[in-house]
């Protein structure tokens, strides 16, 4: 690229194209980042639905050609034109700056390369340098779902992005990781070359997710709450723990973590492009090898806790896909958020629709909450007494309603512990529960090859009958139960799903009697 390329004169209309990406939600669509460079009064415009950041984009992609040594728009008599197509889609971000940058530079003649099969993504510094973006993982999904067989983005999303090619091996894509975009011109014009990073750079099986803040071990006493933590592990089933302060809800509630299995390798493109998408992920190791555990605050807004805002925004739950979303003093949480959990805990999904827009979040999420049982925590406590007054307790508890209660498969009492409890040694460590809930996700994973769910908890109707059958002794003591109103028919068939999730940790391939009393037995709600 030459000096005299700089200050080149346009004598003819010059149109040239590079392809970037854009982020809906969490879905991706291919952008054309098309520019005119003809004679006439100098002018610099940006259509195609641009928020304000890309509209910006004009300063930083000038100031980046200028200490470049290039010509940028504003230095001479041009109008140059950018059109970010399809045009009635709205555009957000910088990512842009990289794209309309380089097909500037091939409209207004001052490089050429070959840009049909190249993706281009990238917010400028005003010294020319690349910085970071948000979802490189998903834009580099797009890349070789679109047949490109070269992504060109700032160094720092270099392994965010080359995961692509570890998770889907063919087509493969070449992931150039650049610093400067004089580095990016250079390398399109084939002057130097840029090696891709390696996949044996990612370490992917190196970082075992053993850094886990509690141990179950750690926790003493609670033997049925722990047991009920293992259950929930296993099959995803959602659990309520209750009890006064001090009983440990948040501390077994936090050790859930350490007993899930490892996320799948499906699972971890999931999750990472999820993450990427909001900016959570380390540039240093970007992608997910635990599973989540999200513990929003209960002032939280029903936009942070489903999703949405302007731009959208995936909320906690699909922050907590395939993971854990804690809750904890759950009837603080306000009533119209709590509320609004009741589809999602359904369907695994939630749909976020507003005037501009419609969209849907994974949200398959084990959901444990942990209350008081009134405001001051000791309601029906036999060795403390409650200073509530009856109205308190009463419109503590109507904050969780009917319907949102009946979607909990586990209800768990924790008492207070004695001084014996606390001081005695226990031998259930987070290693061999894991072990145990590993194997019954295992067998789990088998079951439902054919189908596209992965734990019991995720059983529709027909696939409860298939897989669900009892013995004619438990068909009655269920019927019982139903009979006296003791379960509603929601109820009924999460009782079923727990105690299939119950023969998996026992590995008994039945629902035998024992196991249906034990499902049945946390199904029960303290009342008091």
């Amino acid at each position: 690229m030459s000096s005299s390329q700089c200050s080149v004169r346009i004598k003819k209309d010059m149109v040239s194209k590079t392809y970037a990406a854009a982020l809906y939600g969490l879905s991706t669509k291919l952008i054309e980042v098309e520019v005119s460079v003809s004679p006439g009064l100098r002018a610099f415009q940006i259509v195609g639905l641009p928020d304000t950041a890309v509209k910006e984009a004009k300063e930083r992609v000038s100031a980046a050609l200028r200490a470049c040594s290039l010509s940028s728009p504003y230095q001479q008599a041009r109008r140059v034109l950018v059109n970010l197509a399809p045009a009635n889609i709205k555009k957000e971000g910088s990512q842009y700056d990289l794209p309309i940058a380089l097909s500037y530079l091939l409209a207004s003649q001052q490089t050429r390369f070959e840009n049909t099969e190249t993706m281009a993504l990238g917010e400028l510094a005003l010294n020319g340098s690349i910085k970071p973006v948000n979802n490189a993982l998903a834009f580099s999904l797009l890349a070789k779902e679109r047949g490109f067989r070269q992504l060109i983005l700032p160094k720092e999303n270099e392994k965010e992005a080359g995961l692509a090619n570890y998770f889907k091996k063919e087509p493969e894509l070449r992931v150039v990781g650049a610093k400067h975009l004089k580095e990016a011109i250079a390398h399109l014009e084939k002057r130097c070359s840029i090696e891709p990073l390696p996949l044996t750079a990612l370490n992917l099986h190196n970082h075992p997710p053993t850094d886990f803040e509690v141990d179950l071990s750690w926790i003493r006493g609670q033997h049925q709450a722990k047991r009920a933590l293992e259950i929930a592990a296993a099959g995803g089933h959602n659990l309520l723990l209750q009890g006064p302060p001090g009983a440990g809800k948040t501390l077994l509630a936090k050790s859930i973590i350490s007993i899930l299995p490892r996320l799948t390798e499906e699972e971890m493109v999931e999750l990472t492009t999820i993450y990427s998408a909001v900016g959570l992920l380390n540039r240093e190791r970007p992608f997910l090898t635990k599973r989540p555990f999200r513990a929003p605050h209960h002032t939280s807004s029903e936009a942070a806790l489903l999703g949405g805002s302007s731009p959208p925004r995936p909320g906690e739950i699909t922050l907590s896909h395939r993971g854990i979303l804690f809750l904890d003093e759950f009837p603080e949480f306000h009533r119209d958020v709590l509320e609004a959990l009741r589809q999602p805990m359904e369907e695994g999904k939630i749909t976020v629709q507003r005037a501009s827009y419609s969209l849907t979040f994974p949200a398959r999420f084990t959901l444990i909450a942990a209350a008081n049982p009134c405001p001051c925590g000791h309601y029906n406590d036999p060795d403390r007494e409650c200073s509530c007054a009856s109205s308190q307790v009463s419109s503590y508890r109507r904050k969780l309603s009917g319907p949102l209660i009946d979607r909990f498969d586990l209800f768990c009492w924790l008492g207070s512990l004695k001084y014996e409890e606390i001081s005695s040694q226990d031998k259930a460590h987070s290693q061999e529960i894991g072990n145990r809930v590993k194997k019954a996700r295992k067998t789990q994973k088998q079951r439902f090859k054919a189908e596209s769910i992965l734990t019991n908890a995720e059983m529709t109707i027909p696939q409860i009958k298939k897989y669900c059958s009892l013995p004619e002794k438990s068909r009655s003591i269920l019927k019982e139960f139903v009979d006296r109103g003791k379960l509603s028919a929601r109820g009924f068939h999460r009782v079923l799903k727990t105690a299939r999730t119950i023969a998996d940790l026992a590995e008994k391939e039945d629902i035998g009697l024992d196991h249906l009393a034990e499902a049945l037995s946390y199904r029960l709600r303290e009342e008091g």
